[in-house]
């Protein structure tokens, strides 16, 4: 006799048990994706209407920022930074809810502004559904999937216990990225060889890492792990160059993702290479510097409104990026053109000029990875006029190189600047792993 046998739903099941409502989280998911175009225009103007209004009456703290007690028009309302979150989160949490009914988390602080926020547990649970749902375009089921998951780990004993439980349960082999050097690069690319892992997930950059591991040893990872059906990359940006080098030595499509843990899934690629804003739980808005909408194809502020979070208010939130939306989104199915960077990492020349810090980086980028020594770099504006450029590699820059790197910058931004660089072992990432492509010191 044959039997066969179905995997429980871990996965599911965890998150119930943690008063997470899932069924009722998917059952409303999957009524709002089958709205009509006019049927979606109204839910959203509901929604938002309904969660101002909540947090009108209900949160002090939305009170007071808002400074009226009735809503009248949605672009009267003020833009919440990051830093009107700074305060204690009992000061800004919804009447009814406290950290222990509600999901409550710290940001990475990849901002430079973190702070703890709250989700109502049917909201966290929508999250959840939302992610389940984009990772299903792609034939990824969370119950039984296994995800190969590129991310940082606390270090100390509880915080990683607690992390491996959640992978056990999550159906995930975790790899640490704190060190990537060639030898433990070599022990997960074993893991591949030896795990029918289903898809990879995790930090863009390290991805990359490994993908270039693979490229100098000449090795097309589905050839070690048939199994293997897609790579979605997050956190960081995903340049189009990494992006064509990771499906050559994947094998498998890669999706990009944008996400906030405050929020929700952000935009996911979808199977039409689209990178499609979630219309679902989130009101996404691109801002100019007077908080006025600007049209489709043009480039502001990433402004989010959370339509379902009762326990913490992100109306008109400023996520701290810039971006543009296609000119053929409609606000059932916006599409996210380009994400430019983070509003903090623009750099001030000497000239007054400002332009975007990721502009150093895709300039010198097609330069200094030429030769495929190196791994990967950051760059750092220490001075008005100065940079800094820490870079792990097998060899020191030649002078070619480095003149090179100074001439296109001169012809894409302006002369005299000043370049400082350093050749690294490893590169310093922050505390969750993530590696903060450019910086500026300069106030």
């Amino acid at each position: 006799m044959k039997y066969t046998f179905k995997m429980f739903p871990l996965f599911d099941l965890s998150l119930q048990l943690n008063g997470f409502p899932m069924k009722e989280a998917k059952a409303e998911l999957r009524k709002i994706v089958a709205f009509s175009e006019k049927e979606h225009e109204v839910f959203v103007e509901n929604k938002k209407v309904e969660i101002v209004n909540f947090h009108l009456q209900n949160n002090a703290f939305y009170k007071d920022l808002v400074g009226i007690t009735t809503f009248t028009s949605w672009e009267d309302l003020p833009v919440l930074n990051k830093k009107n979150l700074q305060k204690p989160l009992l000061k800004r949490l919804s009447e009814g809810y406290s950290a222990k009914n509600s999901y409550v988390n710290k940001t990475s602080g990849s901002s430079g502004t973190p702070f703890i926020f709250a989700k109502d547990k049917y909201c966290h649970a929508l999250t959840w559904a939302s992610n389940i749902y984009r990772f299903g375009w792609y034939g990824i089921e969370f119950n039984t999937s296994y995800q190969a998951r590129f991310y940082g780990i606390p270090m100390d004993f509880i915080g990683n216990k607690k992390e491996r439980i959640k992978d056990f349960l999550s159906h995930r082999f975790r790899f640490s990225i704190f060190d990537l050097s060639d030898e433990i690069l070599e022990k997960i690319l074993k893991k591949f060889q030896n795990k029918k892992f289903d898809y990879i997930n995790g930090y863009t950059s390290s991805i990359v890492l490994f993908a270039k591991f693979l490229q100098k040893k000449n090795i097309v990872l589905t050839t070690i792990c048939p199994t293997l059906k897609v790579c979605m990359v997050t956190s960081e940006m995903l340049f189009e160059e990494d992006k064509i080098l990771l499906e050559k030595q994947f094998g498998i499509p890669i999706v990009n993702e944008y996400g906030s843990s405050e929020l929700d899934l952000i935009a996911f690629e979808n199977p039409q290479d689209e990178w499609q804003v979630n219309s679902e739980t989130l009101f996404v808005e691109i801002l100019d510097d007077n908080n006025k909408a600007v049209p489709n194809g043009t480039a502001g502020r990433i402004v989010i409104t959370s339509l379902f979070n009762k326990a913490h208010p992100f109306i008109r939130y400023d996520i701290g990026d810039i971006g543009i939306l296609d000119e053929k989104s409609t606000l059932q199915k916006p599409i996210l053109k380009k994400l430019i960077g983070r509003t903090n990492d623009v750099a001030i020349l000497p000239s007054g000029k400002k332009s975007p810090g990721l502009t150093f980086y895709y300039v010198t980028k097609s330069i200094i990875e030429d030769d495929g020594n190196v791994k990967e770099f950051v760059i750092k504006q220490t001075k008005i006029d100065t940079f800094e450029i820490e870079y792990v590699s097998e060899t020191e820059l030649n002078l070619a190189q480095i003149e090179k790197i100074e001439k296109a910058i001169a012809l894409y931004l302006e002369n005299d600047l000043v370049f400082i660089f350093h050749k690294k072992e490893k590169l310093e990432r922050n505390k969750s792993g993530k590696l903060k492509q450019f910086v500026s010191f300069v106030k």
